[in-house]
């Protein structure tokens, strides 16, 4: 997905002091979605596209005006969070950034603490237009380190070495306030002790947020095509669930307790933004393929954006806008989608979160006779501090979600 990485440098931006959402107010968040790639990873199903050109004020003016018909579906709401994801949002000019944020500023209430998140890959080329970013505004970055190994990296398809990597961090540093990477986990052929080796050196990076995924076989991606040839396999269930065990000890151990199933933070450094999915908050979704979960006329709505680039581009050119759709979410829909995001968490969905969306509470909204198997099972907790599931629970978080639901 060593040598350590130097600490903060004191020209870097402060840090939001304010500590993420409350439980009970899942903050209101924009995520702006740059579809563009240098070259596509094998394991990666986003929805990214390589391309020799982009005309950058098409798209700068075209995100704009997305946004404009967002807020007018969105007024009156405090943004308490911006999220630029990709694709690779690092390829995009910080004059684009700049000019997001300021609109965004414009059309609704930013909060002076906002944290506003950019995804950048770790290229010497991308790591330049680091302080271009800070100064646009952006006070997170959140970097696609991968792997610290480079046979591993190109096995990954990335375009950066691990030397990169560290001094992408250490550039990173010097720039933003708060910083987060991610790794790729259960690889083929890695065993449990290199990985914790891998970890070992992740962790002496002194990381405030890291996100750890298992590397899964996606529809449509080369890795899969490579899968069904025989020519790629993936540890066993059995091992992967070594390996997840082991990362959460050994990170909960070093101070980075698993806040999500794939995310660790020191105390206070979740991602706010992602916690307004999880805790089903409203967001709006901008750019190709973006989606949005917004409340109008008393109505929670599914907003869905067009998903090709250039398609995309000439719908807001002629519309003012690139939703494809915008669909009331039913009360069956929201329990579903709360409860799935929700069980992610290792704190689970508070009492006060059944009532704001459902206006009940978990046992009157959820088949009884099922949550008790599951809290027979050791799998769930039902209790006045809400739902959530156990260890065990979110380690089987689809199993046990299919029998909640079907």
């Amino acid at each position: 997905m060593t040598a350590p990485v130097t600490g903060a440098a004191t020209g870097a931006a402060e840090a939001p002091e304010r500590a993420p959402a409350a439980e009970d107010d899942p903050g209101f968040g924009i995520y702006v979605h740059w579809p563009f790639c240098r070259s596509k990873c094998p394991y990666c199903d986003f929805n990214s596209h390589v391309r020799e050109r982009v005309d950058q004020d098409r798209w700068r003016r075209a995100l704009l005006r997305d946004l404009e018909h967002a807020a007018a579906h969105s007024a009156n709401r405090r943004v308490t969070s911006v999220f630029f994801g990709g694709g690779t949002p690092s390829l995009m000019p910080a004059e684009t950034v700049a000019a997001v944020i300021e609109n965004i500023a414009r059309l609704w209430d930013l909060a002076a603490d906002a944290e506003i998140t950019l995804e950048a890959n770790p290229t010497s080329a991308e790591a330049e237009r680091f302080a271009g970013f800070a100064r646009a505004g952006v006070n997170r970055l959140s970097l696609g380190v991968q792997a610290l190994d480079d046979d591993a990296l190109r096995f990954l398809g990335r375009q950066h070495s691990a030397a990169e990597a560290l001094a992408a961090l250490n550039l990173a540093r010097a720039n933003f306030a708060r910083i987060s990477f991610d790794l790729i986990y259960a690889r083929p052929g890695q065993n449990l002790a290199a990985w914790q080796r891998e970890l070992n050196d992740a962790l002496t990076l002194g990381p405030e947020h890291i996100a750890l995924y298992q590397l899964t076989i996606e529809e449509g991606t080369a890795f899969q095509a490579a899968w069904r040839r025989g020519e790629l396999v993936l540890p066993v269930e059995e091992e992967a669930a070594t390996l997840f065990e082991a990362t959460d000890l050994q990170l909960t151990e070093a101070g980075l307790p698993a806040y999500e199933i794939s995310n660790h933070a020191r105390p206070g450094a979740a991602c706010r933004h992602n916690l307004t999915y999880w805790r089903y908050g409203d967001y709006v979704g901008v750019g190709p393929g973006a989606h949005g979960r917004l409340t109008w006329d008393g109505v929670k709505h599914a907003t869905r954006q067009h998903r090709a680039p250039e398609p995309w581009l000439d719908l807001v050119e002629r519309q003012g806008h690139g939703w494809r759709s915008a669909q009331p979410v039913t009360a069956e829909e929201s329990l579903t989608e709360m409860v799935m995001m929700g069980l992610r968490l290792t704190d689970g969905i508070p009492p006060g979160a059944f009532q704001r969306v459902l206006g009940a509470g978990p046992q009157a909204v959820l088949p009884a006779e099922r949550l008790e198997r599951l809290s027979q099972e050791g799998l769930l907790e039902v209790d006045d501090r809400g739902l959530r599931a156990t260890a065990a629970g979110r380690q089987r978080l689809d199993a046990l979600l299919a029998y909640l639901f079907t």
